[in-house]
């Protein structure tokens, strides 16, 4: 459900959705996508920044071509699930760059991370030098990706459009 006290009419999510696509857009290029004069394009873009709905801009490099070339689903179980235990394993790979994402989850796992890595090797090393010294962690399962199927940055906008 979108937050009622954000209001996007039907051109600030084409905005949206023009700049989730490639954020390299110039305020003419993406006035001329969505159909909107430059100055107009410009204050609903500063508008969806100050409303925190564009929280930043990034540039998406390929992980192949930096070698990066293990992706790996790592599912940790803690001992226990109270908050100290929670932040001593948050606290412990928050720094870690080779860990892209990690969720708090229901279900089996405490924890899920995507790490990315150059080879087995270093994801051995993660494993061995990071995981399984932190306090608390009984259990980590890998499931390493074979193919990347899909894979987008772009949040889905059609429900604030009324479309299902």
């Amino acid at each position: 459900m979108p937050n009622p006290g954000v209001k996007l009419d039907d051109a600030t999510l084409r905005i949206l959705d023009a700049l989730q696509q490639n954020a390299e857009l110039s305020s003419a290029e993406l006035a001329e996508i969505v159909n909107l004069s430059a100055s107009p394009c410009w204050r609903r873009v500063a508008d969806l920044r100050d409303q925190g709905i564009i929280r930043g801009s990034v540039v998406l490099a390929d992980p192949v071509k930096l070698g990066l070339l293990v992706n790996v689903f790592v599912h940790v179980t803690l001992d226990k699930q109270d908050k100290a235990s929670l932040r001593v394993f948050t606290d412990a790979i928050e720094g870690r760059p080779e860990v892209m994402e990690c969720y708090l989850m229901t279900g089996e796992a405490d924890f899920m991370l995507r790490v990315v890595v150059e080879d087995l090797l270093r994801y051995q090393e993660l494993v061995l030098d990071c995981l399984t010294q932190i306090p608390g962690v009984s259990k980590i399962r890998s499931s390493f990706a074979l193919t990347q199927v899909k894979y987008t940055t772009a949040l889905p906008t059609a429900h604030l459009r009324g479309a299902r």
